[in-house]
């Protein structure tokens, strides 16, 4: 029974809805991106149409919802992506964001799973942060919701914390199931690790030529190796968040954990890396999607008092009192 209490406990643990509500923002943000670049590259129809209509496929079996409304016929699928639009302005602007999400995912996985070829790991990355969202109470705060409600853009109107640890635990399993797959001599330690030259070296991956790289090579062995030891070290961010959920309890592991902010480490790697990836590879809104994640290393109590700083220090503007703190969260 007190395993029992205390998993009932870590459950019932409550915050200020900030962090889901950013997170809510900038999905909705990065699904307007990914849809709107294939958009803007004229690629719907190509993409997704049947070939009867234009298409480079011919669909023999189809997902239901796509069944349902009558195929992949051009009416269709501009529906289902002016569905993916609508709905994505719905979860930036907090307008029955739950339905929202649901919709947005029902609709990208009719596309998604219309055409495997179109499209990558980050379909996936969309996909479990809709579902996320829909479990999360992210329109307490920043949405039009709130205004509506309470005459006001902000809330401190508190909102379960677990849907923001599952988006950690997320991310976690992202990067070590990536990890995971790299056991090759190029990557692992003690290999040449020589992976990121080969991969940038890829008319598919990179954005322009690379061949300055090899001037670099050894710069790109350590990205290479860097790289493999932050994916597969990062379950240690679920031992840092649980540190900082016990904080008060004795024990010198967790006491440099809570000196030393692992995720603030984690993040700022995790950031240069994928700015990296922006920078010099091509391979769609993976970064954009993987970066709303991000948001949920960190409190609102924590946001709102870097929001505070920031604040403070613009002339005319007064920062507003703190949020009531909730149960310790990570």
């Amino acid at each position: 029974m007190s395993i029992w209490r205390r998993w009932v406990g870590l459950l019932t643990t409550r915050e200020v809805a900030t962090s889901l509500a950013l997170v809510r923002m900038a999905t909705g943000l990065s699904m307007l991106y990914a849809i709107a670049s294939v958009v803007g590259a004229d690629l719907v129809g190509a993409l997704w149409f049947d070939d009867d209509f234009g298409g480079i496929r011919a669909y023999r079996t189809h997902p239901w919802l796509i069944s349902l409304l009558g195929g992949p016929t051009p009416t269709v699928i501009w529906s289902l992506v002016v569905t993916i639009f609508v709905g994505s302005f719905g979860l930036i602007l907090g307008v029955l964001p739950r339905v929202s999400a649901l919709v947005v995912l029902q609709a990208h996985l009719a596309l998604t799973w219309l055409n495997g070829q179109a499209g990558g790991s980050y379909d996936d990355l969309f996909g479990n942060m809709l579902f996320l969202l829909m479990l999360a109470d992210s329109s307490a705060t920043l949405s039009l919701t709130c205004r509506l409600r309470t005459g006001r853009w902000t809330s401190r109107r508190l909102v379960p914390t677990w849907p923001r640890w599952l988006m950690v635990g997320q991310l976690v399993i992202m990067y070590l199931s990536t990890g995971a797959h790299k056991l090759s001599i190029y990557w692992v330690p003690g290999g040449d690790l020589s992976a990121l030259y080969y991969i940038l070296q890829q008319p598919s991956w990179q954005r322009w030529d690379m061949g300055w790289v090899a001037w670099a090579f050894p710069l790109s062995q350590l990205a290479t190796l860097s790289t493999w030891l932050f994916e597969n070290g990062s379950p240690l961010l679920i031992l840092a968040f649980w540190y900082r959920h016990t904080r008060t309890r004795p024990g010198r592991l967790r006491a440099l954990f809570n000196r030393v902010d692992f995720r603030t480490l984690f993040g700022l790697f995790g950031l240069s890396l994928h700015i990296g990836i922006m920078v010099l590879m091509d391979v769609g809104p993976f970064s954009v999607i993987t970066l709303c994640f991000y948001i949920a290393l960190y409190s609102p109590d924590e946001l709102h008092r870097w929001g505070r700083r920031i604040v403070d220090r613009l002339p005319g503007l007064s920062a507003s009192e703190p949020p009531p703190r909730a149960a310790p969260s990570p």
